[in-house]
């Protein structure tokens, strides 16, 4: 009975262990079966695309970069290929000197690539690599590939690289490119453009390089390439080819440019040639100038320091920033808004004495016993100061603001270039506003009248009194300032205008312009630049500027054989030709170049004469100019011009204020 009862009892605890067993295993089914729709049904699209990208590699295909024009298809800014031998710091191993030391007896690596380095391995990231010497012969190229084996981490690699072939012409034009800095990559990874520049090094960092960046640089195209376990390439799987960048094509003629610069010789300045029919800005000179070759691959210290320090400030873009006072070259526009706003006649004589009093302050003619009796033809012809003090006496701070404000004045132009200054065109509102104590900023009377000859706190920019003088030559038709004319697609070479049409008309009278035009044609025939211009083969009009640098002390008289260098005035010069159909128009300034006549009005004539003529200047063997020092008050910031710390001086009782010397 016993023996009966534990068979039992086995069969029982047999078949619970069978089913428990068959349980279980029902369970790891369905947790495999679970696992395997989760793998496969659920999270299929990830995990394919995660072993495609294990599988499957995406190489970045770095555009051609644009290339930069002048008008006549002069190429300022091409690309060429060259071989570079670049590190990746994460993959090595050894002491980093030591690697370049043995680097250097395959590779001529000098102290100065060693620096540049250093300096671009504290800029980038570990996994990224990094050039020790770019543009390698193919002698190095040769020797590295032989013993490549010796070097992991290391490797040469085909870069395109960008050169400007015209040197130091027309650099702060072209500007220039260089590495992506860390700062460069935040800013681009904040973009929605960030991605387009994988596989990019260089991006624009002055000049039209930089304000054209994103068509200059096109778009980045990309390869999927199938690689093995071993990062090895097997083949490629799909490519989309990048698209290359616009060109653009410059409204500047680089001859003129050339021409203009070498006119300047050491002297230093600016000037800027616009054709006023379509805004074309035909020469952009700033000078000193630099060469822009030398930002590309990362500027060394010496020549940085060079550019940096030198007093002569080859890196700024005296053009574009640049604040100085207008002289006499202001005198036109006054005239005009004489004219247009019924304060003078043309035939209107006013009696010249040679100085001009108001309260107890006298502002003198530069001409002793003054000019006698004078018109507004003679007031311009002959740059008669009086004249002008007493207009802008009559006419306000306010009416001659809002006279100037259309013609450019003291407002950006929109010029395709950044960083651009506005100066200063003074109003009762802009005082206000510019100061901060009540007293400095009521706006006195006196302020007024030295504002009437371009000096006082009028302060431009070289380009806008070149715009204006365009506008003033197109009879009031505004047209955009502009350096890039059109852009052009590489492939189908197909061309955009950048600036269409013109802005705006400022109202004037024609008969009142044809009366400005026809006395800045008398300074030329008969007036303060008649020398320079005799025998020309067209007829231009024009206007000579002098700008005081520092005061002249009472009973003192200038002098500049007794003057420091720096403290001479600034030679200007405006002018348009030909008269009747004007196609350029120009305004320059060379600094302490001293009376306009002198300094300024030639370089323009030798513009002219090639602009015009196709003349080219003889080659004079003028003696060096002494370097000076460049006032810092030149180029203050936007913020220092809208909050100056004080406001300049007005005139004290008794005091005499000396006019311009044209």
């Amino acid at each position: 009975m016993n023996e009966f009862k534990n068979t039992e009892r086995e069969i029982y605890l047999f078949r619970v262990r069978l089913v428990v067993i068959a349980l279980f295993v029902l369970i790891c089914f369905s947790l495999l079966v679970a696992r395997f729709v989760w793998l496969q049904v659920i999270r299929h699209d990830e995990y394919v695309a995660a072993a495609d990208e294990n599988r499957i590699d995406i190489v970045p295909i770095v555009p051609n970069r644009g290339l930069i024009m002048d008008r006549n298809g002069v190429v300022l800014a091409q690309n060429y290929s060259a071989y570079t031998l670049e590190i990746t710091p994460s993959k090595i191993k050894q002491d980093m000197d030591l690697l370049i030391d043995d680097l250097a007896d395959l590779v001529d690596i000098q102290p100065k690539h060693r620096k540049r380095f250093r300096k671009l391995l504290e800029e980038s990231k570990s996994f990224e690599s990094i050039p020790i010497r770019t543009r390698l012969t193919d002698d190095e190229v040769a020797r590295f590939i032989a013993q490549r084996f010796r070097f992991p981490g290391v490797d040469i690699q085909a870069r395109l690289f960008r050169h400007y072939p015209q040197g130091e012409s027309a650099s702060h034009v072209i500007g220039y490119i260089g590495r992506i800095s860390q700062k460069d990559a935040e800013a681009l990874e904040e973009s929605e453009d960030g991605a387009n520049y994988n596989g990019t090094d260089y991006i624009g960092k002055e000049g039209l390089e930089k304000s054209y960046e994103a068509m200059l640089h096109g778009r980045t195209g990309f390869e999927q390439v199938e690689v093995s376990a071993g990062g090895r390439a097997v083949r490629t799987l799909s490519r989309t080819p990048p698209v290359s960048g616009k060109n653009l094509i410059l409204s500047v003629d680089i001859e003129l440019q050339k021409i203009v610069e070498e006119a300047f010789g050491d002297r230093r300045g600016a000037l800027v040639a616009i054709e006023p029919k379509t805004g074309d800005v035909l020469a952009f000179v700033s000078k000193p100038t630099y060469d822009p070759n030398l930002f590309v691959e990362g500027i060394d210290q010496q020549s940085w320091n060079e550019l940096n320090t030198s007093e002569d400030r080859p890196l700024l873009n005296r053009p574009l920033t640049g604040a100085y006072p207008p002289g006499s070259t202001y005198k036109p526009f006054m005239g005009l808004a004489a004219l247009e706003l019924g304060k003078r006649t043309p035939h209107q004589i006013y009696a010249d004495p040679g100085y001009f009093t108001f309260g107890n302050h006298t502002f003198k003619d530069d001409k002793p016993g003054g000019h006698g009796g004078v018109d507004l033809y003679r007031s311009i012809a002959q740059s008669c100061d009086t004249y002008y003090y007493a207009l802008a006496n009559d006419m306000g701070v306010d009416m001659i603001h809002d006279f100037m404000k259309p013609f450019g004045f003291g407002q950006k132009t929109g010029i395709d270039l950044e960083h651009e200054r506005t100066g200063i065109l003074p109003s009762t509102e802009w005082k206000r506003r510019a100061f901060k104590k009540p007293q400095q900023q009521r706006w006195i009377p006196g302020d007024t009248i030295s504002l009437g000859i371009g000096q006082g706190q009028n302060t431009f920019t070289p380009l806008q009194m070149a715009h204006a003088m365009a506008t003033l030559a197109n009879n009031g038709v505004v047209m955009k300032p502009h350096l890039v004319k059109m852009t052009e697609d590489p492939v189908s070479h197909q061309r955009e205008l950048t600036v269409p049409k013109e802005s705006y008309r400022i109202p004037l009278k024609q008969e009142n312009i044809d009366i400005i035009k026809n006395a800045m044609v008398g300074v030329v025939r008969e007036g303060t630049s008649a020398r320079v211009f005799a025998g020309a083969e067209y007829v231009s009009g024009g206007k000579t500027g002098t700008a005081q640098v520092i005061s002249i002390k009472k009973g003192e008289k200038y002098d500049a054989k007794r003057m420091a260098a720096r403290h001479l005035d600034h030679s200007l010069y405006i002018a348009f030709a030909p008269v009747d159909q004007p196609k350029i128009a120009v305004a320059i300034i060379v600094e302490n170049g001293g009376f306009g006549a002198e300094a300024a009005a030639p370089i323009v004539r030798k513009a002219l004469d090639y602009y015009l003529l196709g003349k080219r200047p003889v080659k004079e063997n003028r003696e060096p100019q002494p370097k000076v020092q460049s006032d810092p008050a030149l180029f203050r910031s936007d913020q220092e011009l809208k909050n100056p710390a004080e406001p300049p001086p007005s005139p004290k009782p008794g005091e005499e204020t000396t006019g311009n010397k044209d």
